[in-house]
């Protein structure tokens, strides 16, 4: 089993993004499950979100403690609550931020990637300025870093998903699945 834990902030898209992917599984035949923990349930409040990701059906029904990978959509979190908390060793830490991933040393011991997802997300005008939201920008570049789940399953969930602006949201997640790399793994 596969287990991804998003964090970021309400309003970013977090939930969305996990559900996302979500969909972007179960279009390529595998079992999925996703939910989200909330807060203070308001915007700009931390959120969580969590994705499991099988060949068999999934029957636990508890946050994921122990993820595989992690998501994180507002760097800003980063210091202010332990987002790598349970992170397997050798998973994947991608973070949104325009900073080069050596310049995450804290995260020694995990892959870490970065990618400037607010740069694309005002390029595609999704959000405002002040809240840009970043979700699809985000599934693009996991997509790409990890790969396992196609960008092509991605396409089709944001198009479903995504609320308003499907070819935006689309385009963001295309550009950022050619533009992501894999910078640097920590050590």
């Amino acid at each position: 089993m596969l287990e991804i834990r998003f964090h970021g902030r309400g309003g970013q898209g977090t939930v969305v993004a996990s559900k996302a992917l979500a969909f972007a599984v179960a279009r390529e035949g595998r079992f999925v499950q996703t939910f989200p923990e909330y807060g203070v349930e308001r915007r700009g409040a931390p959120v969580v979100a969590f994705t499991r990701i099988d060949d068999v059906p999934i029957y636990i029904r508890s946050k994921i403690y122990e993820p595989d990978h992690l998501v994180v959509l507002e760097p800003t979190l980063i210091g202010a609550i332990d987002v790598t908390e349970g992170l397997k060793p050798g998973g994947w830490i991608i973070i949104n931020s325009d900073k080069k991933a050596a310049e995450f040393g804290q995260f020694a011991g995990f892959k870490v990637a970065t990618f400037d997802a607010t740069s694309v997300a005002l390029k595609y005008r999704l959000g405002s300025s002040a809240a840009p939201i970043v979700n699809t920008a985000i599934l693009g570049a996991l997509s790409k870093i990890t790969g396992f789940v196609g960008i092509d399953a991605v396409r089709e969930a944001v198009r479903e998903i995504a609320p308003v602006k499907k070819d935006e949201n689309v385009k963001a997640a295309e550009e950022a699945y050619e533009k992501a790399e894999a910078e640097q793994e920590q050590s």
